[in-house]
């Protein structure tokens, strides 16, 4: 019988339907999405409006929609996806084994309960333990249940595809042997952002009226308070600098606030705020940059550091950004700042180089960045199932 494999995820989204739509030129695959037809155009409360993706994420290979009876469907909650018919849909599909992209859903983890012993079961997740160093007896006790509730999910999981060394560090946390994980790193579409977008980079840096020789800072993502641009406008405004500008992209609940602090600020003229800008101008944006920023109090990994690696920008990231340890290396591509430290933020401000030693750094985030690819990831998976 040739190999099959179901895959069980909430939604489709920009980052997996490359990856799925690659694995099926190679092994027979059915994705099962278990929010429904309403996550096509679902309402993203960290953006503030509803969220239709400009690119193809249901091309390529074969999926499923399945019913999703929850009274609030959604990935916001556990009992935001309830699917009465999903262990029947998996079971008629009969796949040789299961790749489950998340647990904390009422109906993935009756998938890990239902088939454990029954059909060899993958896991696939981002989680860190990025935040459990925090102090207090309240938070070490939370974290001692956390685990035992995460020994006894996992228990349900033969092997995990971690994806970077944070992602390690937890699946050891939480009882995998070595032997158990397996890398397959996390990754976007490369191809896609590896295009030359310097002309269109030219025209948006005139309409911001930023000088060709002027250094450029961007900070993509939900104006949120998890995001931190608060301290990065902070930080940028404190910092003695010159021929520096920040650009925000995106929308969020700190937005206004944000734009007060520009405001009252004497650097009105070099923070610039974007709105949501949707996939297929993304490229444009980075390649208008010269520094990506992600200053978050906690991210399990940041992909938009990825796609600005593939853009060939220096990086700056807090210390519990998820892929700050794998990709981000110390005055070689970019900067790792103690998360919340504004004094240190602000010195990395004060020292950014010149326009051509960013682009020398930037050159060695898409050198560093090749290794991190769909491609990669996709082979790491099928040397795995073509090995059973």
């Amino acid at each position: 019988m040739d190999k099959k494999v179901a895959i069980i995820t909430t939604h489709p989204i920009q980052y997996y339907a490359p990856l799925f739509k690659l694995l099926s030129k190679s092994i027979e695959v059915k994705v099962f999405y278990t929010w429904g037809t309403d996550s096509l155009q679902k309402f993203d409360p960290g953006f503030g409006k509803k969220v239709e993706w400009d690119i193809p994420l249901l091309e390529g290979y074969n999926y499923e929609f399945l019913e999703n009876k929850s009274k609030e469907p959604g990935s916001h909650k556990f009992n935001g996806i309830v699917n009465p018919t999903i262990i029947n849909k998996i079971e008629a599909y009969n796949p040789s084994f299961l790749l489950v992209i998340g647990w904390c859903y009422n109906s993935h983890l009756k998938v890990l309960r239902h088939f454990k012993g029954k059909i060899p079961i993958y896991f696939r997740g981002d989680s860190t333990l990025l935040g459990n160093e925090v102090a207090g007896y309240l938070t070490k006790v939370k974290t001692l249940i956390r685990r035992i509730v995460l020994l006894w999910v996992y228990k349900h999981v033969d092997k995990v595809f971690c994806v970077g060394s944070a992602s390690n560090a937890y699946f050891r946390w939480v009882g995998f042997k070595e032997s158990d994980i397996i890398f397959a790193p996390h990754s976007i579409d490369n191809n896609r952002f590896s295009v030359n977008y310097s002309d269109d980079a030219k025209q948006l840096r005139e309409q911001l009226r930023i000088l060709h020789e002027e250094r450029i800072l961007l900070f993509a993502g939900k104006l949120e308070p998890t995001k931190n641009p608060i301290l990065l406008i902070q930080a940028f405004i404190d910092a003695n600098t010159k021929a520096l500008h920040l650009i925000f992209l995106g929308n969020g609940k700190q937005e206004e606030i944000l734009k007060k602090i520009a405001d009252n600020s004497n650097k009105r003229e070099f923070i610039h705020f974007v709105d949501f800008q949707n996939q297929s101008m993304m490229p444009f944006w980075y390649n208008l940059s010269d520094v990506f920023c992600l200053t978050s109090k906690g991210e399990t990994w940041g992909l938009v550091v990825n796609e600005a690696m593939v853009c060939g920008k220096a990086i700056i990231a807090s210390d519990k950004v998820g892929c700050a340890e794998d990709l981000v290396q110390n005055e070689y591509n970019g900067w790792v700042f103690e998360s919340g430290n504004q004094n240190e933020l602000q010195q990395i401000f004060e020292n950014i180089p010149s326009k051509d030693e960013l682009f020398k750094m930037g050159e060695r985030s898409k050198h560093i960045i090749e290794n991190w690819s769909i491609e990669e990831t996709a082979s790491k998976m099928l040397k795995e199932w073509r090995g059973l």
